[in-house]
């Protein structure tokens, strides 16, 4: 993350890699004020065993970039609302010049920053792709349930 202010929304990605039971590391880099400890990062990741980085930011949102411009894995950016109700992050993240990708997710989506990266890490590990297909079983069984709720809700022009 880009600073601690981002914690709140970085912590979202960061459960949902502890639910997938996926090790992941945390750190605050800077693209304007630490820019020698992310090309460090960067550079080192891959050898790191890491497979997927996910890099929030706010205002001009440089860090998923430069990240994605210093290795070869996969760069998810998470836009985080501080300026501009984040839509300057979001612009930053995600328009990116040819040759150097960031896939990116919604403004404060951490969980679903989260969510990619295990589809990501799924590919290739049988275990995280169980238990991602049982999270998403999860989900169908979510919504079955609320429409049960709803069936007892009563309207006079309710039909259903």
């Amino acid at each position: 993350m880009g600073s601690i202010s981002d914690l709140p929304v970085m912590k979202k990605a960061a459960a949902f890699l502890d639910s997938m039971q996926i090790p992941f590391e945390m750190n605050a880099l800077s693209a304007h004020r630490t820019p020698a400890e992310v090309e460090s990062f960067a550079r080192a990741a891959q050898g790191r065993g890491i497979k997927v980085i996910i890099a929030g930011a706010g205002m001009a949102a440089a860090l998923p970039g430069v990240i994605a411009a210093l290795t070869p894995l996969p760069v998810i950016g998470v836009p985080i609302k501080s300026t501009l109700e984040g839509r300057d992050a979001l612009l930053s993240i995600v328009q990116m010049p040819p040759g150097i990708a960031v896939a990116t997710v919604g403004i404060d989506a951490g969980m679903n920053a989260g969510v990619l990266a295990t589809q990501i890490i799924a590919l290739t590990d049988d275990g995280v792709a169980a238990r991602y297909a049982e999270y998403r079983a999860g989900l169908s069984q979510k919504i079955v349930k609320i429409n049960e709720e709803l069936r007892e809700v009563k309207f006079d022009y309710k039909t259903n």
